[in-house]
Formats: C-alpha cells, sequence, structure tokens
C-alpha cells in the first residue's frame, strides 16, 4: 500500500509539475529572505558547549565577573633595544586611547608607574645587591650625566675614567666591559655617520633588562561590530594603521603583531571563508560532471541540480529560524545536505531512466515516474528517516556545535525526501528525459558479484579480523580539544600567538580559581606554587614586593650615595655641534694619554679613536651622533631616579587597573595559575589541569576550559552514537520488520566506523571538534547505502554491484566525495581536517556497501536459478 501510495503520488506531483514548481519557488524565496535576515555565523569557540555544564558555568561566569580580560586585541612589540620597543608601546597606546570610536580602552600592562617605581624591590635580594653595587660603582659617571644628559656630559663623564686610569684604578673596570663594548660600536655608527640610538637599559642594567622579556604589549578593549562577519575588523584596522605610522616601525627597528582573541577569532571566519568561493564553484563543476556521467542527460543533470538547491535554500531557511546563528561546525550542514541529499535524487534519476513502460507519450513519462516511485520510493523514505534520526541523536548533547548540525541535517534529511518526491518528478516532467536506458546498471560487475559470492566465507572472515584490530584500536584514539590547533598557524594572529606560548607568563594556557577572599587566594596560592607541573601563581598579593625591610634597607643606603647627585634641579642647556666637536676632542686626548696601558682589546681603544674621528665629523653627524647617543638617557636617569626612592607598600598601594583584575568588589579574589613548560602537547596540558583538579576541583581557566571540552565532547558523541544507532535500528526494525535484515544494514555500518579507527590511528589524523564531524556523516551515509543494497536484496535483485543502485551509489559517493575534497584542500587546519576525515569515512562506507555488504548478503534460493 505503501509502495503504490508514492507512486501515485510522485505522478500527482508531475500532472502539476507548474504548480509544484511555484510552489517551492514561493518557499526557497522564503527560506532566502530568513536566511539573509535571521541567519549568523560566529567563530566563537566557547559557544560550542552547553551552559549548562558545570565547568562552562565557571568559565563563564569569569568572562563576566572580569570582563576586562575577554575579547581582547593584543598589539605585541618586537624592537632591537628595550628603550625603542616601550617607546613605540606608548606611542601606540596613546593613539589607540584617543581613539574612542573603536577602543573602550588601550593599555601598557607592563608599564604601569606603581610596577616601575617599585622595580628594584621585585627582584631578589642577591641581584639587587649586585645591581646597586654597579650602580654605586658609576656614580661619578652617573653623576656627569646628570649635570649635562647630552653627548658632551657623555664625553666628560668618560674623562673620568681616563683619569681613573692614570691613578691605576683599571680593575674598577672590569665588570664595565660589556657595556663600554656596546657603547665603543654604537660610537664608531656615529662617527661613521651612521648613527643608532644607543640602550641606556642595557648599558646600566645588563642582563637585567632582559628579565621583562624580549617584548612590550599593548592591551585594548575594542569595540566589536557583531553586525560583521569580522567584528574587531574596524579596531583591527585602526590598529593597523596607528602602528603604520610609528618610527620604529617605519625604519625598521620594530615590527608589531596583532593577536589577541578577537584578532583570531576574526581570523578564523576569513580562512575558513578563503578560496570558498572557488572551492565552491570547482565542486560545483565536477559535482555537475558526476551528475552527468550517473544520468547521461542535462535533462536530468538540470532537475536534480535544481531539486538539491531547492531543498538547501529550504534547509537554510529553517536553520535561520530554528538556530539563528550558526558555529563552525554547523555551518557544514550545507555540505552533509548536499552530500546525502544528491544520494536521493541519484536513486531516483538513475532507476528513473532504466524503465520501460509500454505506454507511450505523455502517459508513458507518467507510468515511469509511478513505476520509479514504488520500486525506490520507501527506499529513499527508510533511507531519510534513518539518516534523520542519526542526526538528530545528537540534538539533545552538550556539545553544541554538533546538536546544531544534528538538528539542522535532521530535518534537512526530510526536506530532501520531501523535494525528491515532489519537486523532482515535477522537474523531470518538464524536461521531459528519454528513457528504457538499460546501461544504467553495470553489466561488467556481475563476474565481481559471483566472486563476491564464491569467496563470501573469506571475506567475511577478512572483514572480521579488520574489525576486531579496529575494535581494538579505539582505546588509541585521541581527542584534541585546543582551538588553536585547528587555526591557521601563519596567520598574524596564531604567529604572533606562537611567539609567546613559551613563556609561562604570556602563555594562553592558564587555570584560574576565585576565592572567597584575599587571604584564602593567598593561601590557595601557597598550596598550588607547590604543584611540580606548576611555574607561578599569580594573585593580588603578587604586586607587593617580599622581604621589603631588608630591600628598603639596601635601595635606602645606594640613593644615600646617588640621589644627591642625580637629582639636579637645573642640568646644562643642550650643547651644539662646535660644543660636542670639542668635548670629544678633549675626551679623545684624554683617553689618548692612557690607552697604551690597556689591552690591545680594551673597548676604550675603540672609544678613543672614535671620538677622535667625530671631532673632525660636520655639523650633521655630530648632531646625530648626539641624539642617537643620549635619546633614552633622560628617561633612564628618570627611572633610575624613581625606584630608588620606593617606598614600603601593601595590598592597599596597588592601582585599581591592576587590582581589578585580581579582586572584586565583593572581596572574591582571583587566582591564576601558569604552567611549567610548553602546553602546546595535549598530553602535556592535561596532565597540568588533572594536577590542578586533584587539588582544586574548581579550576577554571583556558587550560580547565580545553580539557574539559575534550572530555564533554568525546562523553556528548558516545552518548549521541549510542543513540543515533538505536533509533535508526528501530526505524529499521519498523521498515524491514525483520532483525536479520536490520543487522545486514547495521553491520556494514559498525564495519566502516572500525575501518575508519584504524585509518586514524595509522595514518594518524589527530580527531578534534571539527572534523568530528564524520561520524554523523558516516551514519548518515553508510545507513542510505546499506539500505538501498538490502531492500534491492529483499526485492529479489541478483547481482547488487551490477544493478543501476550501484551506478547509483558510486556517483552518490563521488559528488559527495568532490564536496569534501574542497575542504580538505582548505588553509584552515580545522576544515582541513574535516574534509581529510569525511574522505577516509566516506571511503570505509564505500568498501563496506559495495564488497562487505554484498559478502553478508545470505543466500537465496533463487541465486542458484
Amino acid at each position: 500500500m505503501l509502495f503504490a501510495f508514492i507512486g501515485r503520488f510522485i505522478t500527482l506531483c508531475a500532472r502539476h509539475a507548474w504548480a509544484v514548481v511555484a510552489l517551492f519557488v514561493l518557499l526557497s524565496g522564503g527560506g532566502v529572505y530568513a536566511g539573509m535576515t535571521r541567519l549568523g555565523v560566529t567563530t566563537d569557540t566557547s559557544k560550542m558547549l552547553s551552559p549548562r555544564l558545570a565547568w562552562k558555568q565557571r568559565s563563564d561566569e569569569m568572562g563576566r565577573l572580569f570582563p576586562q580580560k575577554e575579547n581582547l586585541l593584543v598589539a605585541v612589540i618586537e624592537a632591537d633595544m628595550p628603550e625603542q620597543g616601550a617607546e613605540t608601546a606608548r606611542v601606540l597606546a596613546d593613539t589607540l586611547s584617543a581613539d574612542h570610536k573603536n577602543f573602550t580602552f588601550a593599555r601598557r600592562p607592563d608599564a604601569n608607574p606603581y610596577l616601575m617605581r617599585n622595580g628594584l624591590m621585585f627582584l631578589d635580594e642577591q641581584p639587587l645587591t649586585t645591581v646597586l653595587n654597579d650602580t654605586i660603582t658609576a656614580q661619578p659617571f652617573l653623576a656627569a650625566l646628570a649635570q649635562d644628559p647630552s653627548g658632551r656630559g657623555l664625553f666628560s663623564a668618560l674623562s673620568l675614567i681616563a683619569q681613573g686610569i692614570k691613578l691605576g684604578q683599571q680593575g674598577n673596570l672590569a665588570s664595565f666591559q660589556t657595556p663600554l663594548n656596546g657603547f665603543a660600536t654604537t660610537l664608531e655608527q656615529a662617527a661613521a655617520g651612521h648613527a643608532q640610538d644607543m640602550s641606556w637599559q642595557r648599558l646600566l642594567g645588563g642582563q637585567l633588562s632582559d628579565l621583562a622579556g624580549r617584548y612590550q604589549f599593548v592591551v585594548t578593549k575594542p569595540i566589536l561590530d557583531y553586525g560583521s562577519f569580522q567584528p574587531g575588523g574596524a579596531a583591527a584596522d585602526a590598529m593597523r594603521k596607528a602602528i603604520s605610522n610609528l618610527e620604529f616601525v617605519r625604519n625598521g627597528h620594530a615590527k608589531v603583531y596583532v593577536t589577541g582573541q578577537v584578532q583570531i577569532d576574526d581570523e578564523e571566519f576569513a580562512t575558513v571563508a578563503e578560496g570558498m568561493v572557488a572551492g565552491l564553484l570547482g565542486s560545483l563543476a565536477l559535482v555537475t560532471l558526476w551528475l552527468t556521467l550517473a544520468v547521461r542527460s542535462w535533462r536530468v543533470v538540470l532537475p536534480i541540480v535544481l531539486t538539491l538547491i531547492v531543498g538547501l535554500l529550504l534547509t537554510t531557511g529553517f536553520a535561520a529560524v530554528a538556530v539563528g546563528t550558526l558555529n563552525l561546525i554547523s555551518v557544514a550542514f550545507a555540505i552533509l545536505f548536499v552530500g546525502i541529499a544528491v544520494d536521493f535524487a541519484i536513486q531516483f534519476s538513475v532507476r528513473f531512466r532504466a524503465q520501460n513502460p509500454p505506454a507511450l507519450g505523455e502517459t508513458r513519462l507518467f507510468e515511469a515516474l509511478r513505476m520509479t516511485g514504488e520500486e525506490t520510493g520507501h527506499q529513499i523514505l527508510v533511507a531519510a528517516l534513518a539518516t534523520s534520526a542519526g542526526f538528530l541523536a545528537f540534538t539533545p548533547t552538550a556539545f553544541l556545535g554538533v546538536a546544531q548540525l544534528g538538528l539542522i541535517a535532521g530535518i534537512g534529511m526530510l526536506v530532501a525526501f520531501i523535494c525528491t518526491t515532489t519537486l523532482l518528478p515535477a522537474l523531470l516532467k518538464i524536461c521531459r528525459p528519454p528513457l528504457n536506458c538499460p546501461s544504467m546498471g553495470y553489466a561488467f560487475m556481475r563476474p565481481v558479484d559471483a566472486g563476491i559470492r564464491r569467496h563470501r566465507k573469506l571475506l567475511l572472515a577478512l572483514f572480521g579480523v579488520v574489525a576486531l584490530a579496529g575494535l581494538g584500536l579505539v582505546p588509541a584514539l585521541q581527542f584534541d580539544g585546543d582551538p588553536l590547533h585547528t587555526k591557521n598557524p601563519n596567520s598574524e594572529g596564531m604567529r604572533a600567538l606562537n611567539l609567546l606560548i613559551d613563556n609561562p607568563q604570556t602563555s594562553p594556557y592558564s587555570a584560574e580559581l576565585l576565592t572567597s577572599s584575599v587571604q584564602e587566594a593567598e593561601q590557595k596560592a601557597e598550596r598550588l606554587s607547590a604543584l611540580p607541573d606548576v611555574h607561578d601563581v599569580m594573585w593580588l598579593g603578587s604586586f607587593v614586593p617580599t622581604d621589603q625591610k631588608q630591600k628598603l634597607a639596601l635601595i635606602q643606603d645606594a640613593a644615600f650615595l646617588l640621589l644627591p647627585t642625580l637629582i639636579v634641579p637645573q642640568p646644562k642647556p643642550a650643547p651644539d655641534a662646535a660644543a660636542l666637536r670639542a668635548s670629544a676632542a678633549d675626551t679623545a686626548k684624554a683617553l689618548g694619554e692612557v690607552v697604551n696601558t690597556l689591552p690591545a682589546k680594551d673597548p676604550l681603544r675603540r672609544i678613543q679613536a672614535a671620538l677622535a674621528s667625530l671631532a673632525q665629523a660636520p655639523d650633521p653627524v655630530v648632531l646625530a651622533a648626539n641624539r642617537a647617543l643620549v635619546r633614552f638617557l633622560p628617561a633612564e636617569l628618570d627611572q633610575l631616579r624613581a625606584m630608588l626612592q620606593a617606598t614600603p607598600v601593601t595590598i592597599k598601594d596597588i592601582p585599581p587597573v591592576i587590582a581589578d583584575d585580581y579582586l572584586l568588589p565583593d572581596g572574591r579574589a582571583l587566582v591564576e595559575v601558569h604552567p611549567k613548560g610548553v602546553m602546546s602537547s595535549s598530553n602535556a596540558l592535561h596532565r597540568f589541569v588533572a594536577s590542578l583538579q586533584k587539588v582544586e576541583p574548581d579550576m577554571a581557566g583556558t587550560a580547565v576550559d580545553i580539557v574539559e571540552s575534550a572530555r564533554s565532547i568525546v562523553r556528548a558523541f558516545e552518548q549521541a552514537a549510542g543513540a543515533a544507532v538505536a533509533m535508526i535500528a528501530i526505524i529499521l526494525m519498523l521498515a524491514l520488520r525483520r532483525v536479520k535484515d536490520m543487522a545486514l544494514v547495521l553491520a556494514p555500518l559498525l564495519l566502516s566506523a572500525l575501518m575508519t579507527v584504524i585509518l586514524i590511528v595509522m595514518l594518524p589524523e589527530t580527531l578534534n571538534f571539527a572534523n568530528i564531524i564524520a561520524l554523523p556523516l558516516l551514519l548518515g551515509v553508510g545507513v542510505s547505502f546499506n539500505i538501498y543494497f538490502v531492500m534491492n536484496w529483499r526485492d529479489g535483485i541478483k547481482s547488487p554491484l551490477a544493478s543501476p543502485t550501484a551506478r547509483a551509489v558510486m556517483f552518490s559517493a563521488l559528488t559527495t566525495g568532490t564536496a569534501f575534497g574542497s575542504l580538505a584542500l582548505s588553509h584552515h587546519p580545522g576544515t582541513a581536517s574535516m574534509g581529510r576525515l569525511l574522505l577516509l569515512s566516506l571511503g570505509c562506507t564505500l568498501i563496506g556497501t559495495l564488497i562487505f555488504v554484498p559478502a553478508l548478503l545470505p543466500k537465496r534460493p533463487i541465486d542458484d536459478a
């Protein structure tokens, strides 16, 4: 009765073809309107999991309580010398702070006056003693510079060195050989007319200047436009424009990289979209070619393509209404729809062309459609229902990315069935393709069918071994939940982030804990600091120097000797070129009287020669040398004066711009944990998080989010896979009404999954949140293919591989594989891995359908006829 009903319904649609087409045009228009007005895309991977999860609630709460840490755009500055980096960061921060259209704030976290003033107190006592002793030794030199912060003062200070050598004090210069060599190089370049800025921070601070790291940072909070596919695009453009105008960027002494969550998310969409149009057009061209080879008539290809387009538009409209915002996984619904819906259309069309009804004229066409509907309609219906159930099983899971995909694709399968049994017959009637094409099957495959039947026991044993091997390798499957591993490593944001990953202080893999008070934060910090996988723990008290009494005593002793000569109310005015030449000549003469007493490679020999040359140089060279030599000197002297005037500080003295990152108005306090070692390895990250959770189960933060999301995704797929198989089994049981026939459909499905496991482990191909959609697709495609073969076997077909069904399956696989192939060629690692895994699963599905199923089908009496 069902067979006859479907046949009559298809004929009815064909008889009223233009009305059906008009109806679907209207519906498609609605789908287009809904898609354009209500459908969006987000690249935020944090929205791929349910907010009901406990760890996700903690993560979301952190974002709500500390919004200044979320959605940041960061400039990472790498310069030839620390002062150039600091100046570049200062100018950039000032420029962006004034841009209220694109930025809420722009800050330099490592240049806060509180931290700079108390910089000496954050050193351990031994390094602090060394620094202060070296500074006291250089007191005469520094005093001369404070009196005259110019090249003239610098040259006069060097004359003091000559006097010391005359008095036999060469030994005091032993610890200054490195800075003197650096100064000699700079002076030689300046005298040669190639003046380069000199780093006083390195000259006076030595190795201490490297403790702050290679990079300077400008952290901004951009104003995002969520109506754009790249919400931070305008802010990023404004930042790049400001960067292009920076002095040290223009002259090549500094590089600025843009990174941060906003930049990486925007790049994510750009990378996913890169080449999408070209890939889509190329994919459509190949799909059209496969369709032409499959059905051998443009009069059939055109209806199939139009049916797919209409079905996709209707499914897109449903997605717009039911979901609204797609994520990086659910956006793949279009590929899944085309990949499976084309199978329905090809199955119908191939069998339609093979019909040879006795009627003539238009009646012949209607009769062919009726026969095709009776022959294939129920098969496509069962395939659509089973595939839809497989997808819908993912909808209740906590993995919202695949839950959305499951809902859209599940409904899409029903849309595809409706379009195949209504619109496609109507379009076929309008296009009037020729019938009676017996070559729709593969007659040359009959010997292969016979061979499979003859050696079925051997093949089944071989597949049994493969299944056992796959089952044994299931525990070896690894899921990488790190979203950074699915992003384009060559994008600017990722390149910048990779520069910072090795430094625990700037690594993105941190963990956080919210405590009830500052006192509890201190206790938790001490406990977490003792863990072997922890590099350091930051809390509000981390910004209060320890052992202040002892350190302040050392600093005050040094200040007593240094500050009276460093604080100069009225320094000398800037000299002109003549004064600079005279000072250079005097110092060169003074050093010339003592250089013969120095070793051959002593830097003072080079300095004396360079000064003698500079004393003869023209005005522009002399003035350029003066600017390069002392450009950063005043700021360095100011910093030294400020640090020597440090006073005792407590938590109350920490400025709000720092305190707000660690203390809430209600008294709750944040503890931030940084890992030891590189966390780009999934195993290392899991160990780090596991060690923290043993001590504090309620940890949050990026590291915890990555690990917990991986667990949640795996758990969701385990639940969904079980539910999908159960739902498919129920539908098959209701449709086929025999346990054996149900098993004949499910067995190759499970075998295909186990073969895919083998390939994943052997290649290897790590599972991630992007490519894991291969599982629902494997269920969808596998169920469809297997149902056709099993139902044909029930209908008495002897040679499954020689039938039109096999032809339809092969070309369905080619069209689906073409779409996946375009994904595999993507520059986006997540999308490319999705395409590769989909191709692997499709290949395994084909092996299961075309070889295992024919071998598995039991022998019937008619097979001997």
